[in-house]
């Protein structure tokens, strides 16, 4: 089902964008120089774009959000699908030549990105097709048949009018966007969608507030007010960069930690990766938000660190066998040595707490309990019947050690291929 989807939003978009091509190829292009001054602000937005993917550990894919359109573009083609008026004369282009004049600019803005292999997924193109062809739809038959003009006029209430349909508009794309993701991952779509609807509030809120501003300005003063709004919204986007360089590094920092117990002998090599790739795909089957995500990726790829305050490393890093005391021992050493990495406070107490009966550990910390132990059990072909029977053997503890919920949600990642391995879900 959730291919389906991601199938039809390709589809929908590829009929749209043929028919929006073929329409003005036709019939000509309408007003070319306001078309020409849009398409120009689109492929700048896309040329000035710079995706930062920052992949979760163990090669996951990236979470929902990340390689959104380039503001700067989005804010214009959204400018131009409500482009009723220019220096005060009426505008003539319709619904197609919209989404014709928007898909040339972005994929004339991707072609140095494509050229160093860095171009945008087809799932944002699809995305940008029928986010602005939704906004034009709504709003070019209402202008170019005069209702609008009649029952808005061109106050407040027109103000009003183009902000609800930008709110609407950014629902539709959030919408698009979880479905898009849930089919290239196959994660649950209500936690994606609310992912998406978050981060509207920061740069959606920027793109529709631009995109507005942009177009009233444009009625007002023609196509010079094009530029002269574009660089708050371009400052904004270099911020953005900024931050997520930070994040990345950030990321790359708290890898880089996590390898110190593989370094040093302590643990076996790639037990922490594939314990954060694991512990963020079951954190995704349970609704997890980006936020709590990346919180339990942090805390997954430092559960061992405790093991650097011992003298006598753990027979091949296997803390799960470990009697309860010493587990626990080791995960307040743990707890210890991350707070003074400066790691947010709650990534110490998960790995602080990862040993304790799960009634009383938060959920990232029975997500990381339990991952680690199939890991420590499966991981290596330490347990003689096998990833199965050691997924089994979680279940049996289920008692106190690990979520009967945790579990069964580990069971269906591995069901469906997580890290590599193919292991059936028992009926009922």
């Amino acid at each position: 089902m959730r291919a389906l989807a991601g199938w039809a939003v390709r589809a929908a978009a590829g009929l749209l964008t043929a028919a929006a091509l073929g329409h003005t190829l036709w019939t000509g292009v309408v007003e070319p120089g306001t078309a020409l001054a849009f398409g120009t602000l689109v492929a700048l937005g896309e040329l000035a774009r710079r995706d930062h993917h920052p992949a979760r550990a163990g090669g996951a894919t990236a979470p929902a959000g990340y390689g959104r359109p380039a503001p700067l573009g989005s804010a214009g083609a959204l400018a131009y699908a409500l482009l009723g008026h220019n220096a005060g004369h009426p505008t003539h282009h319709g619904v197609l030549q919209t989404v014709a004049v928007v898909v040339a600019a972005a994929l004339a803005g991707t072609v140095p990105h494509i050229a160093r292999g860095h171009g945008p997924a087809l799932d944002h193109v699809a995305r940008r097709v029928l986010t602005v062809a939704f906004a034009a739809a709504c709003f070019q038959p209402l202008y170019n048949s005069g209702q609008l003009g009649e029952r808005l006029g061109q106050g407040p209430y027109l103000v009003l009018f183009l902000l609800l349909l930008l709110g609407l508009t950014a629902l539709c794309d959030a919408a698009l966007a979880a479905a898009t993701a849930g089919a290239r991952t196959g994660w649950p779509y209500a936690p994606l969608l609310r992912d998406e609807l978050r981060a509207l509030p920061g740069a959606g809120s920027a793109i529709c507030a631009t995109g507005v501003v942009m177009a009233l300005g444009v009625a007002v003063a023609g196509l010079w007010a094009l530029p002269v709004f574009s660089v708050p919204l371009l400052l904004t986007q270099m911020s953005f960069h900024r931050i997520a360089a930070v994040r990345t590094t950030y990321r790359q920092t708290i890898t880089s930690l996590a390898r110190a117990t593989e370094i040093a002998g302590y643990t076996a090599p790639g037990h922490a990766r594939r314990v954060a790739a694991l512990s963020c795909a079951v954190g995704r089957e349970l609704g997890l938000s980006e936020r709590e995500l990346t919180v339990l990726e942090y805390a997954a790829l430092m559960h061992d660190i405790g093991q650097l305050s011992l003298v006598d490393p753990v027979p091949a890093g296997a803390t799960a066998s470990l009697p309860a005391a010493e587990a626990r021992r080791i995960a307040e050493l743990g707890g210890e040595v991350a707070r003074q990495t400066g790691v947010p406070a709650e990534v110490a107490v998960i790995v602080e707490r990862q040993a304790d009966p799960y009634r009383e550990q938060p959920v990232a910390a029975r997500i990381v309990r339990a991952v680690n132990a199939y890991d420590d059990l499966a991981g290596g072909g330490r347990h003689p019947g096998g990833s199965l029977a050691a997924l089994e053997q979680l279940r049996l503890g289920t008692g106190r050690d690990y979520q009967p919920e945790v579990v069964e949600s580990l069971a269906r990642v591995l069901a469906r291929g997580g890290r590599g391995r193919v292991v059936p879900v028992p009926p009922g």
